[in-house]
């Protein structure tokens, strides 16, 4: 009987692998490994199996539908407004009128109103009927109503029995708006209209409380 040892089982495997067989190549760093072909380094699949340089990389072909991606557009006005009285006023038209040009570069993105005082707030309902900004004014002086000013129910009331209720009645409508922009136009329904409230009583034009409002327009053309 003839004993084969390991060492030559092993030379006898070798010996049937193809010659056409890829064999690893050591590669210098530790966790990576390359491969490549010893036999026929010209054929079409070595290039690929190899590791490969640069150039080869450059010389594959690109995909012609790659384009950079759009640059968002940033824009910001201020505009100052004194309502004729206290109460809900429209103010759509004002808005459009600051950002008209910058307005008509956006495609798609969002207007920012922020109004910067305490005692006014910005909110958006119907622009058709007036009756709707008068009962909402009614509306909120029920829902604080000024006697709170004078029962010892509000302490603060060293600016004005109208100050503190001006207060509640901002934080519950709120200091900002987002609106879509949507093909050069703020994306407002039909009947749909931008409200300044005034919450105090020292409205009127040239003597009241001129109300600053930032709009910022964000978006792609």
């Amino acid at each position: 009987m003839v004993t084969i040892t390991k060492r030559q089982r092993l030379s006898l495997l070798l010996l049937l692998i193809p010659a056409t067989s890829l064999a690893f190549v050591p590669s210098p760093h530790p966790h990576l490994f390359a491969v490549a072909n010893p036999i026929d380094p010209s054929s079409p699949s070595s290039a690929l199996c190899s590791s490969g340089t640069t150039s080869d990389y450059n010389n594959m072909p690109k995909s012609s539908t790659t384009s950079s991606p759009p640059i968002p557009q940033w824009y910001q006005h201020e505009i100052s407004i004194t309502a004729p009285s206290r109460g809900c006023h429209l103010i759509t038209s004002e808005v459009n009128s600051a950002i008209r040009n910058d307005l008509s570069n956006i495609k798609i993105g969002m207007a920012n109103l922020f109004i910067q005082h305490t005692s006014a707030s910005l909110t958006i309902n119907e622009n058709a009927d007036p009756d709707v900004r008068r009962d909402m004014e009614v509306a909120l002086n029920k829902l604080v109503p000024a006697q709170w000013a004078k029962d010892g129910t509000f302490h603060h009331t060293m600016e004005g029995e109208d100050d503190m209720p001006a207060h509640v009645k901002s934080s519950l409508m709120g200091p900002s708006l987002n609106i879509p922009i949507r093909n050069g136009r703020l994306a407002l329904g039909t009947w749909q209209g931008i409200y300044l409230n005034e919450h105090r009583d020292q409205g009127g034009w040239g003597g009241g409380h001129t109300r600053r409002i930032i709009i910022t327009l964000q978006g792609q053309a």
